[in-house]
């Protein structure tokens, strides 16, 4: 930390000296106009540094390198240079005192504020300049003209400097605001997928406690029978009854975990919804080394709060195209107002899915897709999107030829734009 303050200070004595070289000499002798103060002013602004000491060492730090450089340049001796540009230093004491005084640095949230002190201090900085230079017989006198000079470079050269820290600052802010919606859509892409989860879960712990009770009636009929092992049965179905339990207690979790996200993002635009989409699986293509075109086009501005639903199974089927696109191709989002019905269409040019899978795809299990190993996939995604839509009230189609595959999906409006309070208990309870 140290250090960086030691660099950052060595920047602004830099940057005022060399910008100081930039000038005009309005009034003819040794007084001038420079960028200097700029590089300065700016320092103060944006920087955390002591304003009377780094002003104390501009001053310094710039009639140093006036010297050097009339020397090396012009062979100006050594006294005549200091004699030549002495007054400076008090320029840059004087300013660096002004805007402290004024507590310029407690005031930065107030602009124009700021630009008013700041040229301010540097009227009343190239005043004290003036004067010193008049008493050392430099100068005879400063007529209004010149008076008028110095308060419109005042202002332009304090406006300037403002304004430059302005536009750095909204630039940062900007930055700030873009990692923090993408970190927002990553999480939101996470919820997505404990929803997704989280429903699974749901189904297995209905066929869980359908598993219960079947094994309690077993033993209650090997128990009649007398059967020696009927205790068996018992005891399976006692270990069923834990493993159900032990999934609620997650289930309690996970639905924990999405209504607290939920609750900072309550409704989100269907087009702002799709973007997401868009970006998360263009990123998958790229991870998977593919070139995948997706265009997102939503012609309706509704927003909605089922935010995890359509996420799940939005991203799935996207996800699905970018996986079946061999090495480069196009993936079309479509969202259309038919009637009461969003209407939301996924078209991929694929290869397609066979006329004979068409009917399976939607089924638990099945699958066309085998890693490097020849293993498969679990063959529940497109079984989860369709069970989702379903629990939304809306339904589910495909239609696939060679280069051409699309999805639709329709959900009445009233469902995922009206009640502001439906909470998702709805779906993953059932």
């Amino acid at each position: 930390m140290r250090d960086h303050r030691l660099f950052i200070w060595i920047m602004i004595l830099l940057s005022t000296g060399l910008l100081g070289e930039v000038k005009i000499t309005p009034f003819g002798g040794d007084f001038r106009f420079s960028l200097g103060i700029m590089a300065f002013f700016f320092g103060m602004l944006w920087f955390s540094v002591p304003v009377l000491g780094t002003g104390i060492s501009a001053g310094i730090f710039v009639v140093l390198f006036r010297i050097a450089m009339g020397g090396l340049l012009h062979g100006i001796p050594l006294h005549e240079g200091f004699v030549q540009h002495m007054p400076v230093f008090f320029y840059y004491v004087t300013f660096a005192f002004v805007i402290s005084l004024l507590k310029i640095k407690t005031n930065v949230e107030y602009h124009l504020k700021v630009a008013f002190f700041g040229a301010f201090a540097d009227m009343a900085s190239n005043g004290a300049e003036l004067l010193i230079r008049m008493a050392s017989g430099e100068a005879s006198h400063v007529t209004s003209q010149e008076v008028m000079l110095i308060v419109l470079v005042g202002l332009l050269r304090s406006f300037f400097a403002v304004g430059l820290c302005n536009m750095l600052a909204i630039r940062q802010v900007r930055a700030l605001g873009e990692q923090r919606r993408l970190e927002l859509e990553r999480l939101m892409m996470i919820n997505a997928d404990l929803f997704e989860e989280a429903f699974y879960l749901r189904k297995s712990m209905s066929h869980i406690e359908e598993i219960t009770r079947e094994s309690y009636w077993l033993y209650k009929s090997l128990k009649n029978q007398s059967y020696p092992d009927a205790a068996q049965a018992l005891h399976i179905a006692e270990h069923v009854h834990e493993i159900k339990k032990d999934s609620e207690r997650i289930l309690s979790g996970l639905f924990k975990i999405i209504q607290q996200e939920r609750m900072l993002s309550k409704r989100i635009t269907v087009s702002d919804l799709c973007a997401m989409v868009k970006r998360a699986n263009t990123n998958y293509s790229l991870l998977l080394g593919k070139n995948v075109e997706i265009d997102a086009r939503c012609d309706i501005n509704l927003s909605t709060n089922e935010i995890y639903p359509l996420l799940s199974v939005l991203n799935n089927i996207v996800s699905n195209a970018v996986e079946a696109i061999p090495h480069q191709g196009q993936i079309q989002m479509q969202v259309d107002l038919h009637d009461d019905s969003i209407l939301f269409t996924v078209t991929d040019n694929g290869p397609g899915i066979l006329a004979d899978e068409l009917e399976l795809i939607f089924h638990p299990g099945f699958t066309t897709k085998f890693d490097a190993e020849g293993n498969s996939s679990t063959g529940i995604g497109l079984s989860h999107a369709a069970d989702i839509v379903r629990l939304l009230g809306g339904d589910i189609s495909v239609c696939s030829s060679p280069g051409c595959t699309s999805f639709e999906i329709r959900i009445s409006v009233e469902r995922l734009t009206e009640r502001e309070g439906v909470e998702h208990a709805e779906i993953l309870s059932g």
